[in-house]
């Protein structure tokens, strides 16, 4: 599947990976695959590879390509927090092109990992058809959740980020009759969808409160599955 470039404003291009479902030929319900604090790396790809297996046409820009790594990975994730600056305009571009293609049935969802996790449920409310937020930092402001579009979330009850932070979402999700399928998995912990190949660092991740998890990573991916087959059919 071909890298891409996304129109963005002020002139400039957003590099983008695209993954396309190899069967049939389309239109596809789209998706907005959002990187963790990685940036892009080959596991971003291959969650595009996965939803384009699907039937999703699946657009994951990269959030790193301007102004240098050190100064994109600060600013972006100071973003997840504000709710302003130039991840969202990334986010927003990249829905639009989505939505204009005529390989997309015009519904568009997103999801995100870890960082990417928090912009996908700071943009619920920001025009997409439903939500995916894997282990994302919950809004401080809680306002932001208000008319948001319908969210599937995922997180580990060992994760020493979050901590409790499913059970709040779920809560303010609940609140504001909003519909949702948020679950904790009581025996991983950060990150356990990612898997990341770090050799002999691994035992140290996982000490450090992160790894993959193949049996609650399945059961995440067959919800998310489910809710995007409900929500952007």
């Amino acid at each position: 599947m071909p890298d891409l470039t996304v129109p963005v404003p002020g002139a400039t291009e957003l590099p983008a990976y695209l993954a396309r479902p190899s069967v049939g030929s389309g239109p596809w319900p789209g998706v907005v695959l959002i990187h963790d604090a990685v940036g892009m790396t080959t596991v971003t790809r291959e969650h595009s590879d996965r939803l384009a297996t699907a039937g999703y046409l699946t657009l994951a820009p990269d959030l790193y390509s301007r102004g240098g790594l050190i100064k994109c990975l600060v600013s972006t994730l100071s973003a997840v927090a504000s709710g302003q600056g130039q991840a969202y305009e990334d986010i927003a571009a990249s829905r639009a092109w989505l939505r204009q293609s005529d390989q997309c049935t015009g519904r568009v969802g997103v999801i995100g990992f870890c960082m990417g996790g928090g912009f996908a449920l700071m943009t619920a409310a920001q025009g997409f058809d439903a939500s995916a937020a894997n282990y994302g930092q919950v809004p401080r402001d809680l306002a932001a959740l208000n008319g948001a579009c319908p969210i599937v979330a995922s997180y580990g009850a060992k994760d020493r980020l979050l901590g409790s932070a499913g059970d709040r979402l779920k809560r303010a999700l609940t609140e504001r009759n909003i519909a949702n399928d948020v679950k904790t998995y009581p025996r991983v912990a950060h990150g356990f969808m990612d898997r990341y190949n770090l050799g002999p660092l691994s035992p140290v991740l996982r000490v450090a409160g992160f790894g993959y998890d193949h049996a609650s990573a399945d059961d995440a991916w067959g919800r998310i599955l489910r809710f995007f087959a409900v929500n952007l059919s």
